[in-house]
């Protein structure tokens, strides 16, 4: 699952959507004032600005006691900057900043969009580290998009990715839900998270799409005290680890049906 593999470009790639968030110890200036200097050094590639207030999850309190309690967070200010065409889209709060990438089309690229905003934000409110470094990407395989429509997953997905679904006296359309979900260190201190099922996809505004698809959700993550100028090196590792966890995660038809191309 973690044999080293050549870098290629999809033609017709999976992805929905990547992304990458870095989480830092709470600054509550960000919160208490709207981010003006930010916005001004980030403009130029993302020039729409939205505010939103996000509710988080209620937190418990006394677990284990004979009196638990719901104890309601209070709402966090999220900062959108928007590139023009929608594609990119960098988030604020005061303890995470995050670029999130449509139509993802190269690794190059999407380290040069991020390396002026972080710059820009670590510039301003100088955080003391990171305390997780995450890249995440969310695939969603269609076979009909491919041309593979009635060509078994069996076919298409490696057994480690596809749970009981690999098994040859199982067959997919008695099945309603098989999700494979995963956590585990790998090397150089990240840790993987990772999610495969069948699944709908389901786009706001858009009507309703019935396709199946197969979803490989790949979360990777480093954690601890990350220093400051130590966040491109993570990010690099991370990406490293990537490349072969999803090429080891799909068989030789389906990795020819996307198109590949050498870089």
């Amino acid at each position: 699952m973690f044999e080293q593999v050549d870098r290629c470009h999809y033609e017709k790639s999976p992805l929905l959507e990547v992304i990458c968030q870095l989480r830092f110890p709470t600054i509550l200036s960000i919160s208490e004032k709207e981010p003006a200097e930010f916005q001004e050094a980030v403009r130029a590639a993302f020039p729409v600005y939205q505010k939103h207030q996000d509710q988080p999850a209620p937190k418990v309190a006394g677990m284990g006691t004979a009196n638990p309690t719901v104890q309601a967070q209070p709402p966090v200010t999220n900062y959108h900057f928007v590139s023009e065409d929608g594609r990119w889209r960098l988030n604020l709060t005061n303890s995470f900043i995050a670029l999130t990438c449509r139509r993802y089309d190269s690794w190059e690229e999407f380290a040069r969009m991020l390396d002026q905003a972080l710059a820009s934000f670590i510039r301003i409110y100088e955080p003391a580290y990171f305390e997780r470094v995450g890249l995440r990407y969310m695939n969603a395989i269609s076979r009909r998009e491919l041309g593979l429509e009635g060509v078994s997953w069996k076919d298409l997905l490696s057994p480690a990715v596809l749970g009981m679904l690999a098994e040859e006296d199982v067959q997919e359309q008695s099945v309603g839900r098989c999700t494979m979900d995963v956590d585990m260190a790998l090397a150089g201190g990240c840790r993987l998270k990772m999610r495969s099922a069948p699944g709908m996809i389901r786009r706001p505004g858009q009507p309703e799409d019935k396709e199946t698809r197969w979803i490989l959700d790949i979360d990777l993550s480093t954690g601890g005290k990350v220093p400051v100028n130590q966040s491109a090196p993570a990010l690099q590792m991370l990406h490293m680890h990537a490349t072969p966890i999803f090429r080891n995660a799909i068989t030789d038809q389906l990795h020819a049906a996307m198109e590949p191309a050498a870089l």
